[in-house]
C-alpha cells in the first residue's frame, strides 16, 4: 500500500515542484522587466517600480479575499480543493502571460503592461496560498517538511535563473532583432504554454490525497490583539518589501554606479537571489538535528554545488568569469561564521542576520563601487532565512486561530508592492545609492522582531 501511495504522489509532486520553479523565475524576472521597462518607456525610477507594485498589490487584493471568505465560514480552498485552487491560479497566471506577451507584441502603452501583471500576481496568489498545504499532504505527515524544503529549493533556483537566462533573452538574443517592447514577446509566451502544460499534467493526474476537512471557525480573542502576530505581519511587509526593493533596484545601481550594460547588470543580479537559495539550503542543515561534523560536510557541499550552478550559467550565458565573481566567496565564507551564532536558534539568526545587512548596506554607501556592489548583492545570503523565521515565529502557539494569522500574513507580501515604488521615488530625489536606505529601515525593524518584538505580550 506505501508504494502505492508513494507511486501515486510522485507525479503531483513532479508538477508541484515545476510549479515551485516557475512560479520563482516569474517573480524574478520583473528585476528583469523594470529597467527594461524604463528604457523603452523613458520612465523615471519610480514609474519603472510601478511593476512592482501591480505584481505585489494583486497579492494583498486576492488574499484578502481569500481571507473574507474564510472569516465567514466558506473557505475557498475547502470549497475547491487544493488541486482545483492551483489549477485556477495556473490558468489565470497563463492567461495573464498570454496577454503580457500580446501587449509586448502590439507595443501597447506602460499601464496594458500593469493590468497585465496584476493579473499573473492574482494567479500566483492561489497557487501561493494553495501550494504549501498541497505539499504537504502529498504523502506522509512526518516527511511533509522534507517536501516543502526541497519545492522552496526549486522556487530559489527559479529566482536565481530567472535575472541570468531573462536578461539574456531581454537585453541580448531577441532584442537584437525586435524593436520597442516586443523583445519580451517570445518569452512570456513561452511563460504561457509552459504554464498551461502544467495545468494539464496535473489536471491528468490522479489525487488520491486530498482528504482534508473543514475546520469549523471558533470565536475567541481576536489574533490583532495579540501584539506579537501584529508584529510579526509587519515584519513579513518589511521582508518582502526590502528584498524587492533590492532585486528592482539593482540593475540601475550596478548600471549607475559601475556603467555596466542591463544584461550583465542582470547577471550579477542573479548572484543576489541564488545567495538565498545558498542561505536556505545552508539554514536547513543548521536548523538540523545532525551532528556537528556532518553539518558542516553538508553545508560545504551544498554551498559549493549552488555556488557552481551560478557561476557556470552565468559563464555560459553572459561569460562572467572566476575573477569577476569571486568576492562572493568570502561572503559565503561569513554567511557560515553568523550561521553558527545564531546557535540554530529562530530569533537570534534573524536579529543577527538583519544586522548583517544594515552593516552591508551601510558599508555600500561608503565603500568603492567594485565593493559596494558585492554588498548588496550579499544581503541575498543573508535574507534567506527570514520569511520562515519570522512566519513562524509570528504564528506559534496560535492554535486554531494559524489558519487566520497565515492569511494577514500572506496579504502582508504588499510590502514587495509598496517599498520599490518608494525606493524609485528616493533614488529620483538623492540618487539611485542612498535611496538604499528604505531596505535599511525594513533590515532595522526585522531586527527589532528578532531580538525583541516576537515575544511581546506572548504567553
Amino acid at each position: 500500500m506505501n508504494n502505492i501511495e508513494r507511486k501515486t504522489s510522485l507525479l503531483p509532486m513532479i508538477s508541484v515542484t515545476v510549479l515551485f520553479f516557475m512560479w520563482g523565475f516569474i517573480t524574478s524576472l520583473n528585476d528583469v522587466l523594470i529597467p527594461y521597462l524604463k528604457g523603452v518607456y523613458s520612465l523615471s525610477h519610480f514609474q519603472a517600480n510601478i511593476v512592482q507594485f501591480a505584481f505585489f498589490g494583486a497579492y494583498f487584493v486576492g488574499a484578502f479575499i481569500f481571507y473574507l471568505f474564510a472569516r465567514k465560514g466558506k473557505d475557498p480552498i475547502t470549497k475547491m480543493g487544493y488541486k482545483n485552487t492551483l489549477l485556477i491560479g495556473l490558468i489565470i497566471a497563463s492567461v495573464a502571460c498570454f496577454l503580457f506577451a500580446l501587449t509586448a507584441k502590439n507595443n501597447l502603452p506602460f499601464s496594458t503592461f500593469l493590468l497585465t501583471l496584476f493579473l499573473l500576481g492574482i494567479g500566483l496568489t492561489f497557487l501561493q496560498i494553495a501550494a504549501n498545504p498541497f505539499v504537504s499532504i502529498l504523502g506522509d505527515r512526518s516527511t511533509a517538511s522534507s517536501r516543502l524544503n526541497l519545492t522552496q529549493a526549486f522556487n530559489s533556483l527559479g529566482t536565481t535563473l530567472g535575472p541570468a537566462l531573462g536578461g539574456f533573452l531581454v537585453f541580448d538574443y531577441f532584442s537584437h532583432h525586435t524593436e520597442g517592447t516586443t523583445a519580451v514577446f517570445m518569452p512570456y509566451m513561452f511563460l504561457a504554454c509552459l504554464l498551461l502544460a502544467v495545468a494539464v499534467f496535473l489536471y491528468l493526474t490522479p489525487i488520491t490525497q486530498e482528504q482534508e476537512t473543514q475546520t469549523s471557525t471558533t470565536k475567541g480573542e481576536s489574533i490583532f490583539k495579540k501584539p506579537y502576530v501584529v508584529l510579526g505581519a509587519l515584519g513579513i511587509f518589511f521582508y518582502v518589501g526590502a528584498e524587492v526593493s533590492i532585486g528592482s533596484n539593482f540593475v540601475a545601481y550596478m548600471k549607475e554606479t559601475l556603467q555596466k550594460p542591463e544584461n550583465l547588470a542582470s547577471a550579477f543580479l542573479s548572484y543576489y537571489w541564488g545567495g538565498a537559495m545558498i542561505g536556505r539550503f545552508l539554514g536547513a542543515v543548521s536548523l538540523s538535528n545532525n551532528k556537528a561534523s556532518k553539518k558542516i560536510i553538508s553545508m560545504i557541499i551544498l554551498a559549493v554545488s549552488c555556488f557552481a550552478i551560478i557561476f557556470f550559467v552565468n559563464y555560459f550565458l553572459h561569460g562572467l568569469v572566476f575573477h569577476q565573481v569571486w568576492f562572493f566567496i568570502v561572503f559565503i565564507v561569513l554567511n557560515f561564521i553568523f550561521f553558527y551564532l545564531g546557535k540554530g536558534k529562530p530569533a537570534l539568526t534573524l536579529g543577527i542576520f538583519s544586522m548583517v545587512n544594515l552593516g552591508l548596506i551601510i558599508s555600500s554607501f561608503i565603500a568603492a563601487p567594485q565593493i559596494a556592489v558585492w554588498c548588496i548583492l550579499a544581503i541575498g545570503l543573508f535574507n534567506s532565512i527570514m520569511w520562515g523565521n519570522v512566519f513562524t515565529l509570528a504564528i506559534d502557539g496560535l492554535g486554531k486561530q494559524t489558519a487566520s494569522a497565515s492569511s494577514i500574513l500572506i496579504m502582508m507580501i504588499v510590502g514587495g508592492a509598496l517599498l520599490p515604488p518608494l525606493q524609485g521615488l528616493l533614488a529620483d530625489g538623492i540618487g539611485i545609492k542612498y535611496s538604499f536606505i528604505i531596505p535599511m529601515i525594513s533590515y532595522c525593524y526585522l531586527c527589532f522582531y528578532g531580538l525583541k518584538g516576537y515575544k511581546i505580550d506572548k504567553q
